[in-house]
């Protein structure tokens, strides 16, 4: 560990007891060391976010193979303990021909990622394929509805017998233009693919299911609607899986200036189950790395506020991942820096003294209750927390810099262009 860092770290816990306590710099390292996030494969695979939205070669050195996938995350997993599962698109990874998915292909692509330390995370069927510009659930054409139906029942059983038990969807349907189709008919064809994928389930596909998620997107690709445009869409859909459905929150699929952390607090109240995507959107999608704003510890101080990140219940848990498209950017730094990013967020959280807050907010004192929220959720640089919380893993204490010194960015743009 360089003197830089050690200096860094020491002098800057010593003031963060002083200003929080040690008692809560104590558990905000715990919580940090402890959190763990999945990383997409299509994150580090060079077929997506190249030159279109869901194709192109991105960065050099981008994974070509799912065998270079698992060793790219299992290098950042070896780097920072907290990335052990692995996302996975059927028609991407699990596909010889890109139409039908294969349960052969995702045997293999699990055994090569356990070669390396890693499982696999949750399986997303792909729903955006040619052929399907008027829908997938929703298309008027009985076929292709089938094709994506029996696509999802094929992701389930992945799910439950290779996997971690999740099953996330998400799915582009809409319109572009007022009158394209009559919106009750999309939903209402959504509701029965849904009734139908999962009356179709056999018992111990479900039982081995930990859950199913539905994901919302407030609009694109449609542009004038989308079909399953937000969390209450989602809630209903997810009550077709009983006690299997849940809602998963995407921070990019919003409308800019959404607040965000109350939907999450009320799904946790309602006792939904529930799973997050994290990114940062500066546009109109998901396109960026995590920031460690102000709005990303919001978000965590009510995720841990709910017990809905450490719950001893894991069934009570949520499920975080990562979903970014990697443009521009090398594909491996970007998703050691939101990895950082998400952990000084919710070191923020962590040090949030909830004993002190609730004076202010029984006594109906708004700024001082806002005051010691924000001491902690936006004022508190947590970088000190973070080294520390690898250093105690015996890690190198900022994994980007361990990943630059460690030349393996010039290694794989040497051998994969």
């Amino acid at each position: 560990m360089s003197h830089h860092f050690g200096k860094m770290r020491t002098a800057g816990l010593e003031y963060l007891k002083a200003a929080f306590s040690g008692e809560a710099v104590e558990r905000a390292i715990d919580i940090t060391g402890r959190f763990c996030v999945e990383v997409p494969g299509w994150q580090l695979w060079n077929g997506f976010g190249g030159g279109g939205r869901f194709e192109g070669g991105g960065s050099g050195g981008a994974a070509r193979t799912t065998a270079e996938i698992a060793e790219d995350i299992g290098l950042i997993h070896r780097l920072t303990d907290s990335t052990p599962t692995v996302g996975q698109h059927i028609l991407w990874f699990f596909s010889k021909n890109g139409i039908e998915g294969d349960y052969g292909e995702a045997r293999r692509v699990s055994e090569e990622l356990e070669e390396h330390g890693l499982r696999m995370g949750s399986i997303s069927p792909t729903y955006f394929l040619a052929g399907s510009e008027d829908g997938s659930f929703t298309s008027q054409k009985a076929d292709i509805r089938r094709r994506y139906i029996d696509q999802t029942i094929l992701g389930a059983e992945i799910a439950a017998g290779l996997a971690n038990g999740i099953l996330t969807l998400w799915y582009p349907d809409g319109t572009n233009y007022p009158g394209q189709r009559f919106l009750p008919d999309k939903i209402s064809l959504m509701k029965e693919c849904f009734e139908e994928f999962w009356g179709s389930l056999p018992d111990r596909t479900k039982e081995g299911l930990d859950r199913v998620l539905v994901e919302y997107k407030v609009f694109e690709p449609g542009t004038y609607s989308t079909t399953v445009p937000d969390w209450g869409t989602s809630r209903e859909l997810s009550h077709i899986m009983g006690d299997k459905g849940g809602v998963l929150v995407d921070m990019g699929h919003h409308h800019h200036g959404t607040n965000i952390e109350q939907i999450v607090g009320t799904l946790i109240t309602f006792g939904v189950r529930g799973g997050f995507h994290f990114n940062t959107r500066y546009a109109a999608d998901d396109d960026h790395s995590v920031q460690a704003d102000y709005g990303m510890s919001k978000l965590f101080f009510e995720l841990l506020s709910g017990d809905v990140v450490f719950n001893t219940d894991p069934s009570k848990n949520w499920v975080y991942a990562l979903d970014q498209m990697a443009r521009t950017e090398q594909r491996i730094p970007s998703v050691l820096k939101s990895i950082d990013a998400l952990k000084r967020s919710i070191a923020r959280a962590a040090l949030v003294d909830t004993a002190a807050l609730r004076k202010p907010q029984t006594e109906l004192d708004m700024i001082g209750a806002n005051v010691e929220f924000e001491r902690a959720l936006l004022h508190a640089d947590t970088t000190p927390i973070v080294l520390e919380s690898y250093e105690r893993k015996g890690l190198h204490p900022d994994p980007l810099a361990a990943y630059y010194e460690s030349g393996y960015q010039r290694e794989i743009e040497k051998k994969r262009g």
